[in-house]
């Protein structure tokens, strides 16, 4: 079984894990599960049609957040950003200008700095992504468009087409840095400017 608390630690309660760890699977199950979490938030959160806003967030007014989602305290969403697919993004989170957010859950205090995609990822806690560096969640370069992850020294297939990567707590990512579909990063690890990440099987 995967265990994410290798990756990141205090992951969010209101996600049930007991039935479904592999991040994968979280990814997949956002859309679906996050309008029964938005039922449950109290009356610090503005919600509408399915999008809840803390009331300590800012979103500025050219930001684009698209239902299911939840914006949580303290959180920041700069302009021109993409929100879609089923967002969490958990206390203190940045995102900024440009950027696109899909199918993702963005933990406490992490920043998003501009013009990134994070497409069908976990992202931890404390976490940085310079200008320009991406998560890469489909292999448009292959026929074989399946995502396989490397994990405790075995190959796993998620069974999915849409994965972009598990990002440990206090990880930093480089401006312009690719990170490959199936990419798991434990904590503290760094990732150098212009550097691709892939898998080696």
């Amino acid at each position: 079984m995967f265990a994410i608390n290798q990756y990141i630690t205090n992951f969010p309660a209101v996600f049930d894990l007991s039935l479904e760890t592999n991040p994968w699977e979280i990814t997949k199950n956002l859309p679906a599960s996050l309008p029964d979490i938005i039922a449950k938030l109290n009356s610090d959160y503005e919600i509408k049609d399915n999008v809840a806003i803390h009331i300590t967030a800012v979103v500025e007014s050219s930001a684009v957040i698209k239902a299911p989602a939840i914006i949580g305290e303290k959180c920041f969403v700069g302009g021109n950003a993409y929100v879609r697919g089923g967002v969490y993004l958990d206390t203190g989170v940045s995102i900024g200008t440009g950027c696109e957010i899909k199918s993702s859950i963005i933990l406490k205090n992490s920043a998003i700095a501009h013009f990134n995609f994070i497409g069908d990822s976990i992202v931890g806690q404390q976490v940085n992504f310079e200008a320009g560096s991406i998560t890469a969640n489909h292999h448009n370069d292959r026929s074989d468009k399946r995502i396989f992850v490397f994990y405790n020294n075995a190959v796993l297939e998620t069974n999915s087409h849409k994965f972009g990567a598990l990002v440990g707590d206090f990880s930093k990512i480089g401006a312009n840095a690719v990170l490959s579909p199936g990419t798991l990063l434990l904590p503290h690890t760094i990732v150098r400017r212009l550097e691709l990440v892939e898998q080696v099987f």
